[in-house]
């Protein structure tokens, strides 16, 4: 029996069902941090690995775990038909992947939100954030002052938090995978590493929050306002920035690839080693923009 080193870019080889694969410590633990899986690798627990090829056998259907290691890599669904979708979802749930599990419920149509008004008041949420773990999976928020409040680290993937004011809130690696956020304000917010992936954040206003590392990718991000917003090394491969106003934020290092820019205004924007490979640019306002060693390559301008 060997103990498995909790270094985040440890290797790991597993023999899931026969299946082989191989993955790092980082990719099993981070993700979904109280998932099974996340606890095996934590460095806790001693494993049995083979004598000789050091693998770490499970006894589960070796199929589908490449999509549960897809997701835990980069958040990526597969698109499946309905009866490989509830195959996945057993591994999900065997795996305590719950942050998977509810996208797969969501493309099985079996979780449904109530946009019309919210369930919660903000004396709830108050109550709820004294507990020591906190999920506002699919509840609907729209509307509710939650200015101010330590939300740090809390679940809101699928949440509707339409016109939901989370100004000035502590909301340090909170998760709002898929959220319907339309014109909500996190106005000098702390969302430092949060997740946003898929997000629907139109019409938002971001003016000076804190956005380092955090991962927009995908994200409806049209007309927001990012004035003098921190987003410094932050994902936003693929969003959607049409006609947002980022006047003045730090984007240093953010990776831009595959954005949408038209129309959007970066005018004394910190672009500097940005990635901006073949970026359409033409409609794009840049004056003033620092783009010191960002990748434009292919860009178009």
């Amino acid at each position: 029996m060997q103990s498995l080193e909790p270094s985040s870019s440890s290797p790991v080889l597993l023999n899931i069902g026969g299946k082989k694969y191989a993955t790092t410590v980082e990719t099993l633990t981070q993700r979904e941090p109280d998932s099974m899986l996340a606890a095996m690798f934590s460095g806790r627990h001693k494993l049995p690995h083979h004598a000789t090829t050091g693998m770490v056998f499970v006894d589960r259907d070796g199929k589908h775990f490449r999509h549960v290691l897809n997701w835990l890599r980069d958040g990526a669904i597969p698109v499946l038909s309905e009866s490989e979708y509830q195959q996945l979802l057993r591994e999900a749930e065997y795996y305590q992947l719950l942050g998977l599990a509810d996208y797969v419920n969501e493309r099985l149509g079996w979780k449904k939100v109530d946009n019309s008004e919210a369930e919660l008041t903000r004396k709830d949420v108050i109550k709820c954030i004294q507990a020591q773990r906190v999920r506002f999976r699919g509840v609907n928020l729209s509307g509710l002052d939650l200015s101010k409040l330590d939300l740090s680290e809390v679940n809101f993937g699928y949440a509707c938090i339409k016109n939901t004011n989370f100004s000035c809130a502590n909301l340090y690696k909170a998760k709002f995978g898929h959220v319907e956020a339309s014109s909500s304000s996190f106005r000098n917010a702390n969302l430092r590493e949060c997740e946003f992936i898929g997000a629907n954040l139109q019409e938002s206003i971001l003016d000076g929050a804190n956005l380092r590392s955090a991962n927009l990718q995908d994200a409806c991000l049209t007309q927001c306002s990012f004035i003098e917003t921190d987003l410094h090394s932050a994902h936003l491969q693929t969003a959607n920035l049409t006609g947002a106003n980022l006047k003045g934020a730090n984007l240093e290092a953010a990776n831009l690839k595959g954005a949408k820019l038209s129309g959007t205004n970066l005018q004394g924007a910190n672009l500097q080693r940005a990635y901006m490979r073949e970026v359409d640019l033409r409609e794009t306002q840049l004056t003033g923009a620092k783009l010191g060693g960002a990748n434009l390559l292919g860009a178009i301008r």
